[in-house]
């Protein structure tokens, strides 16, 4: 079923055209993910679909009733409210309904209430509804949903006010995922998330019952949550029918389709204009010039296959070479105020490796960054850089930019004797062109500011990298060129990330860090999640991969099979339940009947017997509910 239908839809900003002849429609289980550079309009197609911007010219179509959820940061959330009490009132309603048949049980318990059958049938249509609706298992989701975003059971009578600005922001996602829209959108929902964090959301919105579409850089989220992409390039929409693996696969055959018949044209277009200038002069082929002219004239000449944007172009180069001992980290801890976060991380770094760090959030990742570049004192341990390392440093908060200069002076004040046109030709291949680079730095996008970073750290030419999330606030393009440029870089290079296609793109060892310190992994993100999950893991010499994880493995075999028999017994439970729902409405049919009504021992007889039923049926309902929060409990 179509749930929404956008056509033809343009959007300008005053004479500038953001974007013409976008299409696509939205099903009532789509999962769609919408993808295209920075600046090409992808969040503001969200904000119109929501209703939030208004629309040049087109149609958009909403089935009546079809409600829309659009997160944006800290929406709709009660700052005075405790974080339970602020999920739990998305659900009143069932709240009301509970109520309702509370009272309605009430009436039936009483032997002198009249209409019994017609409040019956009231109380059975209300029970179903509420059935429907996860009526006795809504707390357990919300349980679910705030543990998935790493909200612990000790913090859920907090006020929402005592919480962070990233907190809130996932504490917004965590209330609109409860609150079950139609077609939900949304825009970069993995930001500031860990990797635990993230797969979790992958597992809820694989299940999630309305429609999806998803604006995100996250190559792996979409590949495993889309299975439809609709591109915005060359200012207009296209649709590919699978994952952004698809899509890329796609695409590249598409281009090269393209070239091919552009090329055929150019070379027919050249062959013409020859012939022309050879023949129009003739008397003899005059006409025949002429009508070629004039078909050359009529020709729909296709456009220079590409995109709407430049790429970037970049890479990072050392002046000298480290030693082949780059870092020695021993038994340090990390922290602030004595307060340890994570020990003891032990790290020893050698020349040209590209170490990736991972971790939940919280857990001091970008501590030890900046405890190694002397911002943040270890408090207990060691570190020692080798000979010859240069640090470059690249801060996710990307607060090393000067905000009262404009982006040519913020690198041209760094190297004076380098000419204007050599600075701004660098600054060109990180897509600052024209007068792109008197843009004021207070003024610049995120993406605009990691670009700008990127650029002063190509320039210092170090042999060390350190990097906190350099792939935030870049789109996909820019991501795949930093990619290329670290993988080609001949130094070394440390960085923290919770970009898993970076991670498995460039990595060669993967470092967890957890409350009990460091675990080193021999490969990349998927080496990991292979050594993480392995039966036969074992510790090597150097006591990389702890043997904590055969325990760790015993006890999830373990905890899989109770699981297992607690779903059985759910699912037991549910036959029984629903078994009993249909005896109830053979007896109601039975007691309709023209025979039965005169019969007052039979009707006698059929109220026994279905008060009996609802009896058991009650106790069904909470043993149900408790199996089902016991399920959803050892889900998280």
């Amino acid at each position: 079923m179509i749930l929404l239908q956008a056509q033809n839809i343009t959007k300008n900003f005053g004479t500038k055209k953001l974007f013409e002849n976008v299409n696509f429609e939205v099903q009532d289980n789509s999962r769609i993910g919408l993808v295209g550079r920075n600046g090409v309009g992808k969040s503001t197609l969200l904000k119109i679909i929501s209703e939030q911007e208004s629309y040049t010219a087109g149609n958009i179509a909403l089935k009546k009733d079809t409600n829309i959820g659009y997160l944006a940061q800290d929406s709709g959330l009660d700052r005075d409210n405790v974080i339970f009490d602020e999920m739990e009132k998305i659900f009143n309603y069932l709240k009301k309904q509970e109520k309702q048949m509370h009272e309605l049980e009430s009436k039936l318990a009483d032997n002198t209430t009249k209409d019994y059958d017609q409040i019956l049938k009231q109380y059975d249509q209300l029970q179903n509804t509420f059935r429907q609706e996860n009526g006795y298992g809504y707390q357990s989701e919300i349980r679910s949903v705030l543990k998935g975003f790493g909200f612990e059971e000790e913090v859920w009578h907090d006020k929402i006010s005592t919480l962070s600005g990233g907190e809130r922001s996932r504490l917004a996602m965590a209330k609109m995922l409860l609150e079950h829209h139609d077609i939900l959108l949304l825009d970069e929902p993995t930001n500031h998330l860990d990797i635990t964090t993230v797969e979790w959301l992958e597992g809820y919105l694989k299940n999630y019952r309305g429609a999806l579409v998803i604006i995100s850089h996250d190559q792996y989220f979409l590949d495993k949550v889309v299975n439809e992409i609709v591109e915005i390039n060359h200012h207009s929409s296209k649709h590919y029918s699978g994952n952004y693996t698809f899509y890329l696969k796609e695409k590249k055959k598409n281009q090269q389709v393209e070239w091919k018949h552009y090329e055929e044209q150019q070379a027919e277009i050249k062959k013409t204009e020859e012939y022309i200038q050879k023949n129009i002069v003739r008397a003899s082929t005059t006409k025949m010039a002429q009508s070629r002219r004039k078909k050359l004239e009529k020709m729909d000449v296709m456009e220079r296959p590409g995109s709407d944007q430049a790429s970037a172009h970049f890479s990072f180069k050392i002046d000298k070479e480290s030693g082949n001992d780059v870092l020695l980290i021993k038994d340090a801890a990390i922290g602030y105020d004595d307060q340890i976060m994570s020990e003891p991380i032990n790290l020893d770094v050698k020349k040209g490796e590209r170490i990736g760090i991972i971790g939940p959030n919280g857990i001091g990742k970008s501590t030890l960054l900046k405890s190694i570049l002397d911002q943040i004192p270890l408090i207990k341990g060691t570190y020692q850089f080798g000979a010859n390392v240069q640090v470059g440093y690249y801060d996710q908060n990307l607060t090393n930019l000067d905000p009262r200069k404009d982006v040519l002076h913020e690198i041209w004040d760094l190297h004076p004797l380098l000419d204007e046109q050599v600075i701004r030709n660098i600054l060109g291949s990180f897509l600052f062109s024209g007068d792109d680079v008197l843009k004021p730095i207070s003024g610049l996008s995120g993406g605009e500011k990691a670009r700008l970073t990127l650029t002063k750290l190509s320039m210092e030419h170090d042999n060390f990298l350190v990097m906190d999330e350099p792939t935030n606030h870049l789109d996909i393009d820019s991501k795949e060129v930093l990619e290329d440029a670290l993988s080609n870089f001949e130094g070394t290079v440390l960085f923290v990330s919770h970009d898993r296609y970076l991670l498995n793109t460039l990595a060669n060892r993967i470092v967890d860090i957890g409350t009990n310190g460091s675990t080193i992994y021999l490969g990349d993100y998927d080496y990991y999640l292979e050594k993480t999950t392995d039966t036969n893991e074992e510790e090597d010499s150097s006591g990389h991969v702890v043997s904590e994880k055969k325990v760790e493995y015993q006890q999830s075999k373990e905890q899989q099979k109770q699981e297992r028999k607690i779903r059985r017994q759910v699912e037991k439970l549910e036959k029984e339940i629903s078994e009993l729902d249909k005896k109830n409405s053979e007896i109601q049919l039975e007691m309709t009947k023209e025979e039965n009504l005169t019969s007052y021992t039979k009707l006698a007889d059929f109220q026994k017997e279905l008060d009996e039923n609802k009896a058991k049926q009650s106790e069904l309902e909470d043993e149900w509910t408790e199996k089902s929060i016991e399920l959803e409990d050892m889900a998280d």
